[in-house]
């Protein structure tokens, strides 16, 4: 049986999608999964209560802390984290069930995820979602008329110090428009699905074998 990390080697892709507050990163991944087929999205558990209107299995995997801590101690956990008080992280059997269903799986979660999933998964394909500029992002989240001014200073400052820690990440998108972002998106998807589309050529050249004898 395939370990995680050999199963990383065959067609099935992972694609982590990571970009600071206000800039639009929700809306571009639910149009990424509505337009890109073989493309499924990675449900996480949590610890936290589920909100009105969310439901377990779809909007997240929902467990106490006792029973989530348990499964990061038996190493079941590809990437976890602990959020104001609450824990998130992907499970590697959530991971592996993609595989085994032949589809490609799209992450949202921040760069600490991406760098424990990197460990695991050392093909994983990392795409920072960006604003056109800090101004700019200032303006997406004045609008939201949710944030006082130390408030948007603070979310500003942490915007930044994100930015720089995500800096190794292989693809950028500046999100100036949806539509050249989405564009941009599905673009990378299908790059890196040519790249990696090494069971092609050996049915290619099986199919060639069988039609020489």
């Amino acid at each position: 049986m395939m370990t995680a990390k050999e199963s990383t080697s065959g067609p099935r892709l992972l694609f982590v999608v990571s970009a600071p507050s206000g800039t639009g990163k929700t809306s571009l991944c639910k149009k990424l999964l509505s337009e890109v087929p073989g493309l499924s999205f990675s449900i996480s558990h949590t610890t936290r209560a589920p909100r009105e209107g969310e439901e377990d299995g779809k909007n997240y995997y929902f467990t106490n802390r006792d029973e989530f801590e348990q499964a990061v101690a038996d190493g079941k956990m590809a990437e976890w984290a602990e959020i104001y008080g609450n824990c998130y992280g992907t499970a590697r059997a959530t991971i592996q069930q993609f595989m085994d269903q032949g589809v490609d799986v799209l992450f949202d979660i921040d760069e600490r995820g991406a760098q424990q999933l990197r460990e695991i998964y050392p093909d994983l394909i990392t795409i920072l979602i960006l604003p056109p500029s800090i101004a700019d992002l200032r303006k997406r989240l004045t609008g939201r008329g949710t944030e006082t001014e130390a408030a948007l200073r603070k979310r500003l400052t942490q915007a930044e110090e994100e930015i720089a820690r995500m800096a190794w990440y292989q693809y950028v998108v500046v999100n100036d428009t949806l539509e050249d972002a989405l564009d941009q998106l599905k673009a990378i998807v299908q790059a890196e699905r040519c790249k990696h589309n090494h069971d092609f050529i050996e049915r290619l050249l099986q199919e060639d074998d069988g039609i020489k004898k």
